[in-house]
């Protein structure tokens, strides 16, 4: 495959039985082992590498629940890279899919992470177990990897705890991408917010994000929540809901309409809300 590297090509799908697989390692493969996504916490269970340097391995079933999903978690040749281990996710395409994850940058001292990292840390398995679900809809036969990026955390109105905001990316072999903001509340399962199909957003061409949606407290009363990527500076909406707010979060009483969101950058730039219908663009 073009552009394929050590880690979107390190495995090949052979094929299909129930819930295991038969897998192709590529020779840089030095050892594999199998986790469950949905429990970080988990233990990872060994898988012997046959001589004709397969093998098999569990893989969540297409037409089930989303509750287990076992993916791949490979280890490079000290030959290639020292201690390079990575995620594959098998989800019904030829070759697995690379999973990776961007932390939270917070504090003004705090460094943005540049790239994606490899999803093998705590934090990152922690995070990719809350969304592991949303992996179901990826299309597998055209995406390469899936990043997880946390790109912001807001307090929610009413006390109601701290929410994280994620822009999963995923990226297809042509370079193009699949991108669905997600809002996660300091309690219960993550929400989507948009979803953009063949977009640079939330990926190393987009890396300016901004993003909103209509959020329900406890009480019932409907609030407008809208927050951006480390460089905005402003955001502001207007139509049915006139607002705005210094910083990088805005939150105000609105009835369970969207407005029209808009950001300033540090830079002067103005940036529109991801959404699916072109927006996203400076």
């Amino acid at each position: 495959m073009d552009d394929a590297g050590v880690t979107t090509a390190a495995a090949l799908t052979l094929g299909r039985t129930g819930d295991t697989a038969r897998q192709l390692l590529a020779p840089w493969i030095a050892t594999a082992a199998e986790r469950d996504l949905a429990a970080p916490a988990g233990p990872t269970r060994t898988l012997p590498i046959d001589r004709d340097g397969t093998v098999l391995a569990r893989v969540p079933r297409a037409d089930g629940p989303c509750g287990s999903r076992p993916v791949l978690e490979v280890a490079s040749s000290a030959r290639i890279v020292e201690k390079h281990s990575f995620l594959l996710a098998d989800l019904g395409g030829l070759l697995p899919v690379h999973l990776t994850y961007t932390p939270l940058a917070e504090g003004a001292d705090a460094v943005p992470a540049r790239q994606p990292r490899e999803a093998t840390g705590p934090a990152a398995l922690e995070r990719w177990a809350q969304e592991a679900c949303t992996l179901q809809g990826v299309d597998a036969r055209a995406v390469r990897s899936v990043n997880l990026w946390d790109f912001a955390a807001a307090d929610l109105p009413e006390n109601a705890g701290r929410a994280v905001w994620s822009c999963s990316r995923a990226t297809h072999w042509t370079g193009q991408g699949d991108v669905e903001v997600r809002l996660r509340p300091a309690a219960g399962p993550s929400v989507s917010v948009t979803r953009a199909r063949a977009t640079a957003a939330c990926g190393r061409f987009g890396q300016r994000v901004l993003a909103g949606t209509v959020w329900r407290a406890p009480s019932g009363r409907p609030y407008l929540l809208a927050v951006g990527s480390r460089e905005v500076a402003e955001i502001t909406a207007t139509g049915s809901v006139p607002a705005r707010a210094s910083g990088r979060s805005l939150t105000t009483p609105a009835p369970a309409t969207q407005a029209t969101l808009t950001a300033r950058l540090h830079s002067g730039a103005v940036i529109t809300a991801l959404d699916g219908a072109g927006g996203g663009r400076d």
